[in-house]
């Protein structure tokens, strides 16, 4: 998995870009909102106003505003766009979202609703109000700050033309993201905390997009008492025993336990049994909701009578036993059958992924649905040839221990996200690529399936922001090599998400040990995800080779990738319980790493290509043998269970004390800007 790039549809031979940027605002830019006072209740149940003057009509917040507004009020609408540039919003630019605790009717006919003018009153009531007053003042003041420090980005899909067919399953899966919410929240432990929330419009917000009372931005979420739920400031999840979580070494003890083989399991919670740690599978503690979830994905595969969607039937089915069984196998199987060229639907639904959990040991719910973008067949009938040949340098590279095996993974596909639940669906940033699964036979005998989300990080607002972000820190010289598309960003991505499938990988042994108990959670899943993306350097020159890109196109992708490690190190390296960011962690070691070899330099004393500074720059004639020589070391600690060695790599980049890059002022310039908060609408005919 990797989280928080930009991307861009175009197929990927078209990387090149010569043609000027176009500049727009950012939606942050569209217009000024003063510091306001949360709303309580519903807008639409408790306003009374009327209908606004019609010489007025809802040209009274600017888009920027309109949508700040409606996440401090917890109300699922969103202004797309001002498409006809008449600075007020129009029935067609409205969307009402997914995912909230309430649901909007705000068009109907081509027509505004009486919810949605009563529900605008509230938002210009909100505009207008002074910062928040009395007691539990300071409190709302973050919250406040929590939500206006991730901006609402807007995933839309329109079923406008689709078959009766294809319109009920959509209908099935957004019933299945919802029960498969329910569950999820069963794992993060939300019920010991729900009624503790405070009832204030903000507070309900934080909680609803936050999964959890907790701040998650960069900019609040070291702050305890930035908390949607007065005086709660930690909230113990449901797969171990609370009273073991308020040891702040308990990871390792059940690491070091003697039954810690079967405590570390990714389908169970642990338990306690009279003062033993004991495990229970999922079934045993969420099988009811499982069975829901279950249920839905039967329906939905009843109700799939399109002939050309046999895969897709297979998988629902084998999934819903999944969720019966606790038992993944089948439904991996069944999966892995499913492609571009088999099914124009992408669907995950599974526990897989282990970093939401402290210990990262425990696999997540989560649900991915998507439409497949097929210009990623011509990228893979170019690369599907060259998959042997990438293991077998990679093993040549990393030497003993590690042999060379057959690779047969499915290169990546491209999807377009209808939906994300779940695990799936974060506070901050969303996953742009992800090769599953991550345990068994599927995934030990290399036949899993990577896919890169291509419609994240597209919109006009995003892509001028990151531009913003990159010019802020990158030298004139290396920012000339900087393009506002997503070909470059796409291509880092499958060469991150191939590289998951190449060399050492989560179910690589070492003296009987899996790389989660060689290293640790938090270490082996940042490991991992430290050599995935050093493939995204290491392979540039292969695939350049073999003719599938040019020279200028790997530049851009090197940059693109300096971009995305230059974010998340602005995120900083741990989170509040002390648990590493893996993404953030590998970004400050593989450009600490790249700095020591002399291709990337950071000259404190250098302009900027927006004027400020101290800059980094790129030296591409360098970075070839660079990203050589990082891949080498970085794999090698893999496949030896160089425990001691990754630590020691760790503590050199990651830790501000020996790290030559500059993180706090990476962390000042970019932290300027809002992070992305992905919210969901589908447009049913």
């Amino acid at each position: 998995m990797r989280r928080f790039a930009a991307l861009l549809v175009p197929v990927l031979l078209s990387l090149g870009c010569d043609e000027p940027p176009i500049q727009r605002v950012p939606w942050y830019l569209d217009g000024s909102a003063s510091a306001v006072a949360p709303a309580t209740g519903s807008a639409a149940a408790t306003s009374k106003l009327p209908l606004p003057p019609a010489k007025t009509g809802y040209a009274r917040l600017d888009r920027a505003t309109f949508n700040k507004m409606a996440a401090r009020l917890n109300l699922p609408v969103y202004w797309a766009s001002d498409a006809n540039k008449d600075n007020k919003v129009d029935p067609a630019e409205v969307a009402s979202l997914l995912f909230f605790p309430t649901e909007g009717k705000w068009v109907e006919s081509g027509k505004f609703t009486e919810d949605f003018s009563k529900a605008y009153e509230e938002l210009v009531k909100a505009s207008k109000a002074g910062e928040p007053k009395g007691e539990d003042a300071e409190r709302l003041k973050q919250m406040l700050g929590e939500l206006d420090a991730a901006s609402s980005v807007l995933v839309r899909t329109n079923m406008a033309g689709m078959s009766d067919t294809d319109v009920t399953f959509v209908r099935h899966m957004v019933t299945a993201s919802k029960l498969l919410d329910e569950l999820y929240a069963q794992q993060l432990g939300l019920a010991q905390v729900a009624d503790k929330v405070a009832p204030d419009a903000a507070s309900q917000s934080v909680f609803r997009r936050n999964w959890g009372p907790l701040c998650k931005t960069p900019t609040f979420e070291k702050n305890k008492d930035c908390t949607a739920a007065p005086g709660v400031t930690d909230v113990p999840v449901d797969s171990y025993p609370a009273a073991l979580q308020s040891d702040a070494d308990f990871c390792k003890k059940i690491e070091d336990a003697e039954n810690n083989k079967d405590l570390m399991k990714p389908f169970a919670v642990v338990r306690d049994d009279g003062g033993k740690l004991v495990a229970k599978s999922n079934e045993e503690a969420y099988g009811e909701a499982m069975k829901k979830v279950a249920a839905e994905l039967r329906a939905a595969a009843t109700d799939m009578t399109d002939p050309a969607e046999t895969a897709l039937v297979d998988y629902l089915n084998e999934a819903a036993n999944g969720f019966e069984s606790n038992k993944w196998e089948k439904a991996d199987e069944a999966w892995a059958k499913m492609n571009a060229r088999n099914s124009k639907w992408y669907l995950r639904i599974a526990p897989d992924e282990t970093y939401w959990e402290p210990c990262s040991l425990k696999a997540g719910f989560h649900m991915s649905f998507a439409k497949i973008n097929t210009s990623s067949l011509e990228l893979q009938d170019k690369l599907a040839p060259l998959q042997q040949q990438m293991e077998d340098d990679l093993a040549a590279l990393i030497g003993e221990p590690y042999k060379a095996r057959k690779v047969t993974f499915h290169l990546p596909d491209f999807i377009d996200i209808v939906l994300n639940a779940g695990d799936s669906r974060d506070p901050v940033g969303a996953t742009i690529g992800q090769s599953l699964p991550n345990w068994g036979p599927v995934a030990n005998e290399g036949r899993g399936r990577t896919v890169a989300m291509t419609n994240l990080y597209t919109d006009p607002d995003s892509m001028v922001v990151r531009r913003a972000k990159a010019a802020s820190l990158l030298s004139e010289a290396t920012m000339k090599v900087y393009v506002d598309e997503g070909g470059p960003g796409l291509l880092g991505t499958v060469l991150h998400e191939a590289t998951h499938n190449l060399g050492p990988s989560h179910e690589y042994k070492v003296d009987g040990k899996k790389d989660d108990e060689a290293f640790g959670g938090d270490l082996a899943s940042m490991l991992e995800e430290l050599k995935a993306q050093s493939g995204a350097y290491y392979y540039l020159w292969l695939v350049q080779e073999k003719g599938v890109i040019t020279e200028a196109d790997a530049h851009r992708s090197l940059v693109d990738s300096l971009v995305w490690g230059l974010n998340h190190i602005s995120r900083g390296m741990y989170l509040p319980n002390g648990k590493r960011k893996a993404y953030s962690q590998l970004a400050a070691i593989q450009i600490g790493f790249f700095m020591d070899e002399g291709a990337i330099t950071w000259d404190p004393n250098a302009k900027t290509s927006s004027g400020e500074k101290g800059s980094f720059t790129i030296n591409f004639d360098k970075m070839k043998d660079a990203s050589i020589k990082l891949m080498k070391t970085v794999a090698a600690i893999k496949a030896k269970g160089d425990k001691a060695g990754a630590i020691a790599l760790a503590d050199k980049y990651v830790e501000k004390a020996t790290s030559k890059v500059p993180h706090d002022l990476i962390t000042e310039r970019l932290l300027k800007h809002p992070q992305p908060n992905f919210v969901y609408a589908i447009d049913f005919p």
